[in-house]
């Protein structure tokens, strides 16, 4: 029975000869019937707005999935990487860097695919990206940041790892991200420390702080 009904229904009761007292019952009456169809058109407001909400997630997961994944704009392509890192194939680990302040951090991309050299080996059977390959990346990053763009005759070597931690294995199809800050820089005799993590998405892979040598 809609409100509509129910009211004139209320009306139609306050009709009647006992005089004031009951007309007084029946406007009380009235006054409830009037509060609950207001609580019936909020709660429909409230099922609309839910409904509404729902479609518009529908809408979300709809989404194309080439459309939905994130593409890292690169402040160094590989021609600039290449520039400041004297690795090459097979052992440059570093694809692009998408974030970079020298001589204070830098963030640098690697992209893991079956193609990379050591999956032949490491394992045949269950390809997994070797944990000293992980630090040599964020190595090679920390040397990005540390190094003067504009000297090419610069490079840098290992002088110590401590705290190595691994915590997910790294296989092909995974973006490995390699964020390094520098901690401490002295130039006088060019050695560096800095804090470095290896993430792929949210989690974080690898975790070690680093000591590098700058030399000729």
């Amino acid at each position: 029975m809609s409100s509509t009904m129910v009211t004139k229904s209320a009306r139609r009761a306050c009709v009647s000869p006992l005089g004031q007292g009951s007309s007084s019952k029946c406007s009380r009456s009235l006054t409830a019937l009037g509060a609950r169809s207001g609580t019936c058109q909020r709660t429909g407001e409230r099922q609309r707005i839910v409904r509404s909400r729902a479609a518009e997630a529908d809408t979300e997961v709809a989404t194309p999935i080439e459309k939905s994944s994130t593409a890292f704009e690169p402040v160094m392509d590989i021609d600039a990487v290449m520039k400041i890192l004297p690795h090459r194939y097979p052992f440059l680990l570093v694809d692009r860097v998408v974030e970079y302040e020298q001589g204070k951090q830098a963030v640098g991309l690697k992209n893991v695919t079956i193609n990379d050299n050591f999956f032949t080996g490491h394992f045949p059977t269950r390809p997994i990206m070797p944990g000293v390959l992980i630090v040599e990346a964020l190595a090679q990053v920390g040397g990005i940041a540390m190094m003067d763009p504009d000297d090419p005759k610069e490079n840098f070597f290992f002088g110590g790892i401590d705290a190595c931690k691994f915590r997910k294995p790294v296989v092909p199809g995974d973006t490995l991200m390699l964020k390094v800050a520098l901690k401490k820089m002295n130039k006088r005799f060019g050695v560096a420390k800095m804090e470095a993590k290896a993430y792929v998405g949210d989690g974080l892979v690898c975790e070690a702080e680093l000591t590098l040598y700058m030399g000729n």
